[in-house]
């Protein structure tokens, strides 16, 4: 009695995960999407890779906010790689991927990439204008004081020469 109640809750067992195998595979296609580098700056190239059969298909494609919709290229095995190159108006921020791959299946990845703002090249504290009075009063004293030490220099050693 007991090795035909466990025989029946095993084959129920097996039947439920027979049934349930295709579904769990139809909801891993495409599976993962990676982007590296994961922090870019703007205009930059950013390698995505897609796991999944599906989207080795023709016509399968990544797409964000921050490039242009891309094909996917077969890396052979079960993924897909697409190389893109970020807007160079992309504000900064964190962006999501949608892959579309085969037969109407999509995965969007949440945060997948961060663009961050370029720095802000600028004079470095220097003014426009030109130098200042300061800069100049500053300037025409070391000026003075290197032809003071100069000329009491050369004139010591003048006078060495007599003795």
């Amino acid at each position: 009695m007991r090795n035909s109640r466990a025989l029946a809750v095993s084959a129920v067992a097996v039947a439920a995960l027979g049934l349930a195998a295709p579904t769990a595979a139809a909801w891993t296609e495409p599976s993962n999407i990676v982007a590296l580098p994961s922090v870019i700056a703007r205009g930059g190239q950013l390698t995505i890779t897609v796991d999944g059969t599906a989207c080795q298909m023709p016509g399968s494609t990544v797409s964000s906010s921050a490039f242009p919709t891309t094909k996917l290229t077969s890396m052979g095995g079960s993924s897909a790689t697409a190389k893109v190159t970020v807007n160079s108006n992309a504000a900064p921020g964190t962006y999501d991927i949608t892959a579309n791959c085969g037969e109407n299946k999509s995965l969007t990845k949440p945060g997948a990439f961060t663009v961050i703002g370029g720095v802000r090249g600028g004079l470095g504290g220097s003014s426009s204008s030109g130098a200042t009075p300061t800069d100049m009063a500053i300037g025409g004293g070391l000026v003075a004081a290197a032809l003071l030490g100069g000329g009491l220099f050369w004139m010591r050693r003048r006078s060495e020469k007599r003795i």
